[in-house]
């Protein structure tokens, strides 16, 4: 195992341990799944049939079982598996849990978050050389002067640890105060090392900042309604979370002699990347919920994630710019060295592009996507992504967040390739 399949692994999102794991499609065995049994319920999205869309029933069968392997296993307590291509779900299941259940759906969420900032961009309101501290008062304090909102974007802004209480960020004087008192540890531009939680606060405030409004009531007007994604929210009071589950550990971490046999260390501290197992499960919350954590608050379903994703690849009613849109979807603007995974980390102006250097699958893509592929993925092995090669789009969400980093970069890539190799019929 060379240098790049090394990685330290532990509580991290899930493409931080793809460098573990290899594909493991051939495990999938005695699926069981009726070829017209395949959605149990569309939330009232658009459906279709697999075979005119161009995909094999049998190759969403393999998929939607591997999902379910690990529920019937007991390794996660729910899981919910969709697929859509032409703007509508072929496929959408849930296993363990009603499927009327929603998911915190964690790192996916930034994918909403670049979306709603992509709108700002498009509105004019800033640009992506905006400074930060044009914006945002006090922000330039401790030498922070030069981030913009590309940096923040795409994780080069330079303070990936800090970090801002919930009672601070609802508290406008409190939230510039803890902004100001940051730190940057590197020239803004210069490095990339994944922001958890930090540059996504700043994305809302600015938000906030130079368009007056609440950045959980931009999220859903200027995008997601627009959509016809009413369950897919930013923010749910907590009246309305009655449909959300709780999130809970599962499993036991690796023993460390494992570690050593696939080449791996352990002891990944992830409060280094602005997250910590206290910090996900803070989400059971309902005033978290409510709060609309703009990193990784995000709840919804899967198919409301991937039918996201179809607007992505879409763009109904040229609800963004072209070269915006290009930008978030297609442009890799910052190649430097993901120290979790050691290869390039392939970021956008807000997502992950898949790659044609052979580490697509380190950075949560399995390994029969195209290189043209965009997504982002999350803690727990959380995954959302299109392919503009195949017009596919894929979402897998459990809450269940697996102490065992190997079987969750297994499981991830799995799914991933499964989900990618349905549409082999073009």
């Amino acid at each position: 195992m060379n240098t790049h399949e090394k990685s330290c692994v532990g509580w991290a999102p899930a493409w931080s341990v793809m460098s573990v794991v290899t594909t493991a499609v051939g495990r999938v065995r005695g699926w069981a799944i009726a070829a017209d049994d395949l959605i149990d319920t569309a939330h009232g999205h658009p459906t279709g049939d697999p075979d005119p869309l161009g995909i094999e029933p049998g190759a969403i069968e393999r998929l939607v079982e591997r999902a379910r392997q690990e529920v019937d296993a007991g390794h996660l307590p729910s899981c919910q598996v969709a697929l859509a291509r032409h703007g509508r779900i072929v496929a959408t299941r849930t296993f363990g849990a009603p499927p009327s259940s929603r998911y915190v759906v964690y790192s996916t969420t930034k994918a909403i978050t670049a979306g709603a900032v992509w709108r700002l961009l498009d509105a004019g309101a800033v640009t992506r050389d905006t400074r930060v501290a044009e914006v945002i008062d006090g922000f330039d304090a401790n030498g922070k002067h030069g981030v913009t909102v590309e940096h923040l974007l795409t994780h080069t802004a330079g303070f990936p640890h800090a970090v801002i209480t919930h009672d601070e960020w609802n508290d406008p004087v409190a939230r510039h105060e803890r902004f100001a008192a940051w730190e940057p540890e590197w020239e803004p531009g210069s490095r990339f090392t994944y922001h958890g939680t930090s540059a996504h606060w700043v994305l809302a405030a600015v938000a906030e900042s130079a368009t007056g409004r609440d950045f959980r009531e931009y999220v859903a007007t200027e995008v997601l309604d627009p959509l016809g994604l009413a369950d897919l929210r930013l923010g749910v009071p907590e009246t309305r979370q009655g449909d959300v589950l709780d999130v809970v550990t599962v499993g036991d971490a690796p023993d460390p002699a494992r570690f050593a046999d696939i080449g791996a260390t352990t002891g990944l501290d992830v409060s280094a990347i602005g997250v910590s197992d206290e910090g996900l499960l803070e989400h059971n919350d309902p005033a978290v919920r409510a709060l609309g954590q703009p990193a990784g608050g995000a709840i919804g379903r899967a198919a409301d994630l991937a039918l996201y994703y179809q607007a992505l690849l879409a763009n109904p009613g040229g609800l963004w710019r072209a070269g915006t849109l290009a930008a978030g979807t297609s442009e890799v603007l910052c190649t430097h060295a993901d120290p979790m995974t050691g290869v390039a980390s392939n970021r956008s102006l807000g997502l992950l592009i898949a790659g044609d250097d052979g580490n697509a699958f380190m950075r949560g893509f399995g390994t029969a996507t195209s290189a043209r592929a965009f997504g982002h993925m999350g803690a727990g092995g959380q995954v959302a992504w299109a392919d503009p090669a195949t017009g596919l789009s894929f979402a897998y969400l459990t809450n269940g967040l697996d102490r065992d980093p190997i079987r969750m970069g297994i499981r991830s890539n799995d799914l991933s390739t499964l989900a990618a190799s349905v549409a082999v019929l073009g």
